[in-house]
């Protein structure tokens, strides 16, 4: 975890050329929670209920919508949003980077991913509505090349994009999600 502190700053808006214009975006901060057990850095994931709006089902990094009159920023976002979720309380939680932000197409979100260190497992308390389930995975099973796999979409907007996917066990992670923890993993081990 100490790598992700010397991360350099985060390139804002997105994809290039992804049809979200910037007026049109909304901005929303995801909480990147890690911690180590057993030797091992893990992360925590959410899985969203069906009956969502939007990203229905997927599996996801707790976080949501910036909100201008009580957040101070996309920080303040995700630490607020991981603690209506799951009830990770912000105090316990020490920022150690932010990451790339990603653009989704479909729900038009400008992403900001911070990544932050817990000292412990932390006890979770799904928000039922918002949350179906928490779980964690260690990085050594992501970096697994029998969990990662790539596909090749053609989009309106690019043609051959790379959609990568991380086949875990009963969950797949794809999307906004695994955009993040490619981007995580490349940082980390320069290997994607």
């Amino acid at each position: 975890m100490a790598r992700l502190e010397l991360h350099p700053p985060a390139r804002h808006g997105g994809f290039v050329g992804d049809g979200i214009a910037g007026a049109e975006a909304r901005a929303a901060g995801v909480l990147v929670a890690m911690f180590d057990e057993a030797g091992e850095a893990r992360l925590i994931l959410t899985k969203r209920p069906d009956t969502l709006p939007t990203h229905q089902g997927q599996i996801a990094f707790p976080g949501g919508k910036f909100d201008a009159a009580i957040d101070a920023d996309l920080a303040a976002a995700a630490l607020r949003e991981a603690h209506e979720e799951i009830g990770i309380d912000p105090h316990d939680v020490r920022i150690l980077a932010e990451l790339d932000h990603i653009s989704t197409v479909v729900s038009g979100f400008v992403i900001a991913p911070f990544v932050g260190a817990l000292a412990q497992r932390p006890a979770v308390d799904p928000a039922p509505g918002e949350v179906t389930s928490v779980f964690d995975v260690a990085l050594s099973e992501l970096l697994d090349d029998s969990v990662w796999r790539e596909e090749i979409w053609d989009l309106p907007w690019a043609r051959s994009a790379s959609m990568p996917f991380y086949d875990l066990a009963g969950e797949t992670v794809w999307g906004a999600t695994a955009r993040i923890l490619t981007n995580l993993l490349a940082y980390l081990t320069e290997r994607r």
